[in-house]
């Protein structure tokens, strides 16, 4: 008897529970503005966070895990600091760094979305030119 009120009461409670939806990484893509570069100093890096199903722009993730390196030269080792600049519109993220080789680049960024789940993840290619 016992048993069966508690399996009861666990239908009840699983019932009663509100069902949200979350969306998932997939629903959003990150994008970079350019891919190609002049050598140099204080190179502003855009990044664009677009919510897929909406095709709108996503204001209020937090950017992280960025990282700039010659991964694609072989050169993984070889890395420039990338720091935050402010945004200049909803949904544009801003970094700058300096690139200090010519040649291919890798910048991988992550961004924690408000109120999701799943981290958003991509990886551009840069190509640095004289």
């Amino acid at each position: 008897m016992f048993t069966r009120i508690l399996a009861a009461t666990a239908v009840v409670v699983q019932i009663s529970m509100p069902i949200t939806a979350q969306a998932a990484a997939a629903d959003y893509i990150l994008a970079l503005a350019e891919t190609t570069y002049p050598f140099g100093s204080n190179a502003v890096l855009e990044v664009l966070l677009i919510d897929v199903r909406t095709g709108r722009p996503v204001d209020g993730a937090i950017l992280f895990a960025t990282r700039l390196d010659m991964a694609p030269e072989g050169m993984e080792a070889m890395t420039s600091p990338v720091a935050t600049l402010p945004a200049d519109a909803p949904g544009q993220y801003r970094f700058t760094t300096d690139l200090t080789m010519e040649g291919n680049w890798q910048f991988s960024v992550a961004a924690k979305v408000q109120g999701e789940a799943e981290t958003v993840q991509a990886r551009f290619l840069i190509e640095v030119q004289p």
